[in-house]
């Protein structure tokens, strides 16, 4: 049954998350090993190329690729998957050898395959949290800032984990070039959902993208500020892009103010009510 809220103007109309560490959880150490599948996939990758390389100076070109992302990342802006790999090929041939269109799939493999050999696992609460929405019949969207796994491999991840059909839409920054917490990576979600953004509620765990910039660009906020699901290891590295993902920048904690706070995704429910009985009421007191 659709709630009645849903004809008013004011009503919520839509829900969005992020993916990592909303939808999906991660275990510890998860991070630093993919890593090094990578940088050893990557190595036999070349090496079959004829370019002799060691997985020590994959993972130094590696950290220079990440090093140019993350300036444009810093712009709220993304680069494609394609334009990864060949900024990589840049880097680990010093310049000497370009990507060959015959090597794109060997090497985009060797970029993806890490997320598949330790993949992130499903919050035991998001299918129960994804059904109620669909009884309510919200659309429901995803707004995910990607690292070196592409939205393309992303879906497949979800499919296999049995939820992809929950989603109306899936916006990655890889391929709409922009980042949260930037605006127009959820104007572009809010335009695919057919719905305004004061209409729509954001949930994710990042206080600066997910929170901060639902907020800016209209949308409600709720914040996941549970520990569970989050790769400690990598949080405790200074240099990792979990911890690099959760600097503030330039913002004080108190300039960022979620309408609901949960610690697990099964308050979202609840979390949603209660902004619609608060809808319900401001609307009430307008006649």
């Amino acid at each position: 049954m659709v709630n009645r809220l849903q004809s008013d103007e004011s009503a919520i109309k839509a829900v969005t998350f992020d993916l990592w560490e909303t939808l999906l959880f991660e275990t510890d150490g998860s991070n630093d090993r993919r890593r090094s599948i990578r940088c050893r996939n990557l190595a036999e990758a070349l090496n079959t190329f004829g370019l002799r390389v060691s997985a020590g100076q994959v993972e130094l070109a590696l950290d220079r690729t990440i090093s140019s992302l993350l300036k444009l990342w810093d712009k709220n802006r993304d680069m494609a998957h394609l334009d990864q790999i060949r900024l990589f090929m840049t880097y680990a041939s010093k310049g000497k050898l370009p990507l060959k269109d015959e090597w794109v799939n060997d090497v985009s493999r060797a970029f993806v395959s890490p997320t598949f050999e330790i993949p992130p696992y499903l919050n035991p609460d998001a299918r129960e949290t994804l059904d109620w929405l669909k009884s309510r019949e919200y659309p429901v969207g995803i707004i995910c800032n990607t690292g070196t796994t592409p939205g393309t491999e992303l879906r497949r991840l979800l499919s296999d984990m049995g939820v992809a059909e929950y989603f109306r839409v899936m916006i990655f920054s890889n391929e709409v070039g922009f980042r949260k917490p930037g605006r127009r990576i959820f104007s572009l979600v809010a335009q695919a959902l057919n719905a305004e953004p004061k209409n729509i509620v954001h949930i994710g765990d990042n206080l600066k993208s997910d929170v901060w910039g639902a907020k800016n660009a209209g949308f409600k906020a709720v914040y996941l500020s549970g520990e569970a699901g989050r790769d400690r290891i990598a949080e405790s590295d200074p240099r990792s892009l979990v911890t690099l993902s959760r600097n503030l920048g330039s913002l004080r904690p108190d300039q960022i103010k979620p309408d609901e706070t949960i610690v697990s995704l099964s308050m979202a429910k609840q979390a949603i009510e209660k902004m619609e009985a608060d809808l319900s009421r401001k609307s009430g007191c307008k006649h």
